[in-house]
């Protein structure tokens, strides 16, 4: 079934497909904290050490697959709002052969450089083994992984965000009956973990697939459909690669700001770990934005809806902003509180309030440049959002990190600030670049 995201209110139709993404995001979220709560249940920190270390890298993994897929999720939602459905049944056959040919080759790199990239992470030597098992069990799985992060990119860009949402949340029980499963009742430890998260998600495609099966999304595929020839994978890569480049830049940048963290002592380092993870789950909102207004944005794109398209980016802007204010007003009151729920260590809690109270403004600045991202996504600009993020990352994100240590080595307000004016900078970057395309007529069209 496909939903038409050209016609009534615009901020309606970003809330109601903002709202199933956001819960997908939460829920993927929670898939590893489930993990590493239950492995803490019944195991002790090295097999602890090895699922944190691992899940790190299977998350890096997967936000690089869902930007591969941005490509075809712009493309399915132009075909939609031009109303052209035989083109939706060759972006899927291309996009079938594409990201399978993709699961074989990363499966086999990433099994043959397992050890070189638990040795890279400086795992600790207790966490080698039990980090490898895991491992190896997950990089056998990333068919899995890229089948449902496929098929829910295809669900999306037919305007349909609910069913990804459903398709996540049976997997994400599911791992956890089977985490305690493996986990607590045969004792697995890290296998279990993995060999629990691999089962859930090949059973998430499975239902995907029977979904697909059941209700008719007028969508009907041909031996044709599977073709090499065609422009659908120039198509596909020129947008999603930027920006999987650009997700994977960003995780490598925060692995460096961790490194410096680390370094100026145990406080910091758990500190920073910390406001880390609150942020994650703050930065769920402009995400989330970001794929509705790229998956909005594309349909009226397809249907030559340009103004509204555009529109539509102000309306993500100004809800994603908007909520980002509120965030960063609220957490200079509750920092405090929020932190003491994860340690009662004072000095940890000191630390990463101050961390916290200007590493929010971070959510409202991401709350602008993201929203602009799905839009230059949605008319195949992807190489825009890789711009202004490498710019933001290497200019002022991981520099500033560092001579904030240096500066200011007693607190680490100085050290919060880098995030949030790496993000000023893409917001300045984005509007600039889109006053000159305006100009030039850029958005009028489909490049």
């Amino acid at each position: 079934m496909t939903y038409n995201l050209t016609k009534g209110s615009i901020s309606k139709n970003i809330i109601l497909f903002s709202l199933p993404f956001l819960l997908s995001y939460f829920l993927q979220t929670l898939y590893g904290l489930a993990d590493l709560f239950i492995v803490g249940q019944f195991n002790s920190a090295d097999v602890i050490s090895a699922v944190a270390i691992g899940s790190q890298i299977m998350h890096m993994i997967t936000v690089i697959i869902v930007g591969l897929a941005t490509g075809t999720t712009v493309l399915i939602s132009r075909a939609v709002g031009a109303g052209k459905t035989k083109d939706i049944s060759g972006i899927i056959g291309s996009t079938i052969i594409l990201f399978s040919v993709i699961a074989v080759i990363a499966s086999i790199v990433l099994l043959l450089f397992t050890s070189a990239i638990v040795s890279v992470m400086s795992t600790p030597s207790e966490s080698v083994i039990e980090t490898k098992r895991y491992l190896r069990i997950c990089f056998a799985g990333i068919p899995f992984i890229i089948a449902y992060n496929i098929i829910s990119s295809i669900f999306r860009g037919m305007g349909d965000s609910k069913s990804p949402m459903i398709f996540i949340a049976i997997a994400c029980i599911l791992n956890i009956v089977l985490d305690y499963v493996f986990i607590g009742i045969f004792g697995m430890g890290a296998s279990g973990a993995a060999y629990g998260t691999v089962a859930a998600q090949g059973f998430s495609v499975l239902c995907a697939a029977c979904a697909i099966k059941k209700f008719d999304m007028g969508i009907h595929l041909s031996k044709k459909d599977f073709s090499f020839a065609g422009s659908h994978y120039s198509q596909m890569m020129s947008i999603g690669l930027p920006i999987a480049a650009q997700d994977g830049f960003i995780q490598v940048s925060f692995l460096l700001i961790t490194v410096i963290a680390n370094r100026r002592g145990v406080d910091v380092a758990a500190a920073v770990g910390i406001v880390e993870k609150i942020i994650c789950f703050l930065f769920l909102v402009p995400s989330t934005v970001l794929s509705a207004v790229s998956a909005i944005s594309a349909q009226n794109i397809g249907a030559g809806e340009y103004g509204r398209a555009k529109k539509t980016l102000f309306a993500g802007a100004s809800m994603a902003a908007g909520i980002g204010v509120f965030f960063a007003l609220v957490f200079q009151l509750a920092s405090r509180p929020v932190l003491s729920f994860f340690t009662e260590d004072e000095t940890v809690i000191e630390l990463g309030t101050q961390y916290l109270k200007t590493y929010v403004f971070d959510c409202v600045f991401a709350g602008i440049h993201f929203p602009f991202s799905g839009f230059f996504s949605a008319y195949g600009f992807s190489i825009v959002s890789f711009i202004h993020n490498v710019c933001s990352i290497i200019v002022v994100r991981i520099p500033g990190a560092y001579l904030a240590a240096v500066c200011f080595p007693k607190t680490l307000y100085a050290m919060g600030l880098a995030a949030p004016l790496g993000s000023l900078l893409s917001v300045l970057i984005c509007i600039f670049i889109f006053a000159f395309m305006q100009h030039k007529g850029k958005f009028d069209r489909i490049s």
